[in-house]
C-alpha cells in the first residue's frame, strides 16, 4: 500500500481534489480518502499529517458528516477547511451556527498573531469564502489566529496540539496566498520536505512492475493518448521482453487515429504494437443507444472483450494493463461524501470471468504529472502534450445514438477545428479541444434556398490538470474561420455554437 505524507479527509467539497494537487505540486505526496474512514485505514498510510476538507453539509444537522474521533488522539498536526473548521470547533466544544449572513466569495485576511502556518502571507490578502455557518464561540485552549470582516475567527489554532482551522478555502486560485499556507502546514508545522517527484515516481513503479510481472506476461491496452503510451513506456523500461501492447479501433476515433498511433509506437516508441479492428462490434453494441452512461459502460465491457480475446492468443499473459488516472478514479468512484460524476470505462476493476490482474501506475497522479512522467520516461513533446482523447472516444461527443453518418459529420468537423487551432497557434496553449454534434436540427440559408440541417458545439478549455477547467477566450476571428469552415465544408452542417461553461458545473465533456 502506497503511503501518504499528508491525507485529505474528504467531506465533499467540490474544491477538495485542489488540496491534493496543491500539496502535490509542493513535492508532498498527498492522497484522499473517505471521511467516514477507520482509524486502522487512516494509520496504515501512515501521514505525517490530516487535513479535514469542506463539504456541503452543516455539522448541526442530522445529516452531518463525522469523521472517527480518534484522529484527535494521534498527535498528528490537523488542518480543518470551512466544514472541517468547524467540525474541529464542535469537537472541541465550541457551537456553530447558521450564520446571519453567508459569505461567498473574496474576503480580505487580517492577521492576528504571528504562526508558522503565515509564513511569507501579507496581512489583508485576498481569501476565497464559501460557507452559510459560522463558528460562535472560541473552543477552549485555541487561540485566535485571523479574522475577516463577517468572520470574527476565521483562523484558529492550537500550537501544542498542532491543530488549526481555517474558514477559507486555500486550495482556490482566488486566495493570494493559499498555496503557502498549504506549504507552511505541511513543511513547516508537519516537517515534510520535498521528496515527490515524477522521476523518484517512475523508479519507484518500474522497480514494482518488475517485482509483480516476474517471468509473466502483460497486455497493455493503448489508444494513442497520453496516459496509455506514458503506460507503454513504463512497461517497456520495466518488462521488456513481456510486453504485449495492444491497440483496438473501436470506431469511434478521429480521422486517421488509428494510422497516426500505430506509426507514433512503432516509430516513434520503438513499440511492437497488435492492432486490432472492432470498429464493426462496437458499433453494433452502441446501435439504438442514446443514455451516456450506457454507452460508457458498453465500450467498457466491449473493450474488455477485445482485449480478453487478444490475450488469449499468448500464453502467460496474467496482467492486463490501464492508463487509469487518479481523475478518473475520483470521478466515478465518490469518496466520502462527494457524488460519482460518471463512469470512467477503465475504472472499477474487472469482470468476475476475467482473470487478469490490472497494473495501473498512473492510479495515483493527476494529467500533469503524467505528462511530466512521460517527459522523464524520454517521450517526446508532441505525444507528452497531445490534447486528451476520452476512452469512450467520439461516442461522448454525439449526443443521441452513435451511427457511420453522425461519426462522419463529427469527424469532419473535428479536423477543421484542429488545424485552425493549430494554424493559429492557439492548439498548444489550450487544455482540450473538440467538437460536439448536438442532433439538434435548425434553419438556415445556404444559396439563398432554406436548410434544416444539424449543428455543432465547439469546446475548447483551459485546465492543468482535468479536475477544474474554463472556456478558452479564443480570439472572434479564429472562431468566426472555423465557424466559416465547418459549415462551407461539412455538408450537413448549418450552424456552429461556441460553449463558455466552466468546470464546475460542467464537466469537459458533454456525456
Amino acid at each position: 500500500m502506497q503511503t501518504a505524507d499528508i491525507l485529505v479527509l474528504d467531506f465533499g467539497s467540490q474544491y477538495t481534489q485542489l488540496i491534493a494537487r496543491r500539496l502535490r505540486e509542493q513535492g508532498v505526496y498527498t492522497e484522499l480518502i473517505p471521511f467516514d474512514a477507520s482509524i486502522e485505514q487512516i494509520m496504515a498510510k501512515n501521514p505525517k499529517g490530516l487535513i479535514l476538507s469542506g463539504g456541503p453539509a452543516s455539522v448541526y444537522a442530522k445529516d452531518a458528516y463525522f469523521c472517527d474521533e480518534k484522529i484527535f488522539d494521534l498527535g498528528l498536526p490537523i488542518l480543518g477547511i470551512c466544514y472541517g473548521m468547524q467540525l474541529i470547533a464542535q469537537h472541541f466544544g465550541a457551537s456553530v451556527v447558521p450564520a446571519a449572513k453567508k459569505e461567498f466569495g473574496k474576503a480580505s485576511l487580517k492577521l492576528l498573531r504571528s504562526n508558522k502556518l503565515f509564513n511569507g502571507v501579507s496581512d489583508n490578502s485576498t481569501v476565497w469564502m464559501s460557507h452559510s455557518d459560522k463558528v460562535a464561540s472560541l473552543p477552549e485552549d485555541f487561540e485566535v489566529l485571523a479574522c475577516s470582516d463577517e468572520s470574527e475567527w476565521c483562523v484558529f489554532g492550537n500550537d501544542a496540539k498542532k491543530i488549526y482551522a481555517l474558514q477559507f478555502h486555500p486550495e482556490v486560485q482566488h486566495s493570494e496566498f493559499g498555496d503557502q499556507i498549504l506549504k507552511n502546514f505541511a513543511k513547516e508545522i508537519c516537517g515534510l520536505s520535498s521528496t515527490w517527484n515524477m522521476g523518484s515516481f517512475a523508479k519507484e513503479q518500474i522497480a514494482k512492475i518488475k517485482a509483480k510481472v516476474g517471468n509473466d506476461k502483460v497486455l497493455c491496452a493503448v489508444s494513442g493518448g497520453v496516459d496509455s503510451s506514458v503506460v507503454a513506456a513504463l512497461l517497456a523500461h520495466a518488462v521488456p521482453e513481456n510486453l504485449i501492447v495492444v491497440f483496438v479501433d473501436n470506431g469511434l476515433l478521429r480521422t486517421n487515429e488509428a494510422r497516426q498511433v500505430e506509426e507514433m509506437f512503432k516509430l516513434k516508441l520503438g513499440v511492437n504494437l497488435i492492432s486490432v479492428d472492432a470498429s464493426e462490434l462496437f458499433l453494433s453494441r452502441l446501435k439504438g443507444v442514446t443514455e451516456p452512461e450506457k454507452k460508457r459502460k458498453i465500450i467498457g465491457e466491449t473493450f474488455i472483450e477485445v482485449f480478453d480475446k487478444e490475450a488469449k492468443k499468448f500464453e502467460n499473459v496474467k496482467y492486463l494493463a490501464q492508463g487509469t488516472l487518479y481523475t478518473d478514479v475520483i470521478e466515478s468512484s465518490p469518496s466520502g461524501a462527494s457524488k460519482t460524476i460518471k463512469s470512467h470505462h477503465n475504472v472499477g476493476g474487472l469482470p468476475e470471468w476475467m482473470k487478469f490482474e490490472l497494473i495501473e501506475p498512473l492510479r495515483e497522479i493527476f494529467k500533469d504529472e503524467v505528462r511530466q512522467l512521460g517527459l522523464e520516461l524520454g517521450l517526446s513533446r508532441d505525444v507528452v502534450f497531445r490534447h486528451p482523447f476520452p476512452g469512450p472516444g467520439l461516442a461522448i461527443r454525439i449526443m443521441g445514438e452513435v451511427n457511420t453518418p453522425n461519426l462522419e459529420l463529427l469527424r469532419k468537423a473535428d479536423v477543421i477545428l484542429r488545424e485552425e487551432l493549430k494554424s493559429s497557434g492557439w492548439y498548444d496553449k489550450t487544455w482540450q479541444a473538440f467538437c460536439v454534434l448536438l442532433n439538434v436540427r435548425s434553419v438556415g440559408v445556404m444559396g439563398d434556398n432554406r436548410t434544416y440541417e444539424n449543428a455543432v458545439c465547439i469546446r475548447v478549455v483551459d485546465a492543468s490538470d482535468g479536475m477544474t477547467a474554463s472556456f478558452s477566450r479564443l480570439p472572434y476571428d479564429l472562431l468566426e474561420n472555423c465557424s466559416r469552415r465547418i459549415i462551407n465544408e461539412v455538408e450537413g452542417i448549418n450552424r456552429v455554437v461556441y460553449d463558455i461553461s466552466s468546470k464546475p458545473p460542467a464537466t469537459i465533456e458533454w456525456e
